[in-house]
C-alpha cells in the first residue's frame, strides 16, 4: 500500500514537471513569434523606405540631366546602383540569410555613394540649385535618407532583441529544436570606410 502511494506520489510529481516543461516551452516558443514578427515589421519598414528612396531617383536624375546633361559618368552610376538594388530579392526570407541580407546592403550602400556624387555634381549649378522642382525632390531625398537611417536602427534594435532572447539558455534549445525558424537576424553595419572622416577642402 505505500509502495503504491509513492509510486502514485512520484508519477504524479513526474506528471506536474512535465507539465510545467511543457508549458514553459510553450511560452518560449510564443516569445520567440512575438520578437521574431517584431523583426519582420521592422524589416517591411526599412524595405518601404528604401523603395520609396527608389521611386525618387528617376524624378531627381531627369531634373539633374536637363542642367548637367554632360556628367554622363554621374548619371550612369545612380541608373546602374539603382538597377543593382531592384536585382536583389526582397521578402521577409532575406532576413534569415545573411548572405543575401549582405548583397541587398552592398547594393544600398552603392546606391547611396552615387546618389552622394549626383550630390557633388549639383553644387556645379547654382541654376539648378535654384529651381523649385529640384528643391523639392532634394528635401524628399533628404527626409528618405533620415527615414532609412530610423528605420535601420529600429531593425537593428529588433533583430537585437531576437538574437538575444534566442541566445539566451534553455531558449536556445528550442530555438535549436525548429531549424531555420528562428534563426539568428543579421545587423545593418556601417558602410565600408565610414570610420574614416571625410577630408574637407576649401
Amino acid at each position: 500500500m505505500a509502495d503504491k502511494k509513492l509510486t502514485l506520489g512520484c508519477l504524479g510529481l513526474v506528471v506536474i514537471v512535465l507539465i510545467i516543461l511543457a508549458l514553459s516551452g510553450v511560452g518560449t516558443y510564443n516569445s520567440l513569434v512575438k520578437l521574431e514578427q517584431d523583426v519582420r515589421a521592422k524589416w517591411a519598414q526599412v524595405e518601404n523606405e528604401y523603395q520609396r528612396r527608389a521611386d525618387l531617383v528617376p524624378n531627381l536624375v531627369e531634373t539633374v540631366k536637363g542642367a548637367a546633361a554632360f556628367e554622363k559618368d554621374t548619371f550612369t552610376a545612380v541608373t546602374e546602383a539603382r538597377s543593382k538594388v531592384g536585382q536583389v530579392q526582397l521578402g521577409a526570407n532575406l532576413i534569415n540569410n545573411p548572405e543575401a541580407f549582405a548583397k541587398f546592403q552592398t547594393a544600398q550602400d552603392g546606391l547611396s555613394s552615387a546618389l552622394s556624387r549626383l550630390m557633388v555634381v549639383v553644387e556645379k549649378y547654382p541654376e539648378l540649385k535654384a529651381t523649385q522642382n529640384f528643391r523639392d525632390l532634394q528635401a524628399q531625398l533628404e527626409g528618405v535618407e533620415n527615414r532609412i537611417t530610423v528605420a535601420r536602427m529600429r531593425f537593428n534594435e529588433s533583430a537585437q532583441a531576437f538574437n538575444t532572447r534566442r541566445m539566451k539558455f534553455p531558449t536556445v534549445l528550442m530555438a535549436g529544436l525548429f531549424g531555420e525558424r528562428f534563426k539568428e537576424k543579421s545587423y545593418f553595419k556601417a558602410q565600408a570606410g565610414a570610420e574614416t572622416a571625410p577630408k574637407v577642402k576649401f
